[in-house]
């Protein structure tokens, strides 16, 4: 968000009921984007997992070797290793292209790195959040006690 279109708000001149919703939005807020987080980090692993099985199976060594293809998760055909020289690569939304090794390592490594942006951009966005809701429950903390003493 840009800095000019956020608005600051006077905590110390709402009312315990309004500190009490913006700390829920502020927590639903912050769970929601630890969740991206998460999903976002998994997806990284999974494009990591890809450049290793690449760099591991498609080698010279490897070509016309018997190997076991996934049909499921729990199903395994037997199959021969036919072509090392090109890998096809699910490039999204269903479609795959044909790419050499390197290439396919070449596009895995950057959706690493671009999840890894996202990630870092993510994780500051997070900390800000965090940051603002210690700062909602200090005020709202102290608007109860407060108002528990104007009571005694």
């Amino acid at each position: 968000m840009d800095k000019a279109a956020q608005k600051t708000i006077d905590l110390t001149a709402l009312s315990a009921p309004q500190l009490s919703e913006v700390k829920n939005q502020l927590e639903q807020e912050v769970d929601h984007l630890s969740q991206s987080f998460s999903k976002l980090r998994q997806a990284q692993t999974k494009f990591k997992e890809c450049i290793g099985t690449v760099q591991t199976t498609f080698k010279d060594e490897n070509d016309g070797r018997p190997l076991l293809v996934p049909l499921t998760n729990s199903l395994y055909v037997p199959g021969t290793m036919a072509d090392v020289q090109t890998v096809l690569v699910d490039v999204g939304t269903g479609y795959y292209v044909e790419k050499s090794p390197a290439d396919a390592m070449a596009f895995y490594g950057a959706k690493v790195n671009t999840l890894q942006k996202n990630l870092t951009d993510l994780e500051n966005i997070v900390n800000t959040k965090l940051g603002n809701l210690k700062v909602v429950e200090d005020v709202l903390r102290q608007k109860v006690m407060s108002s528990a003493s104007d009571v005694a």
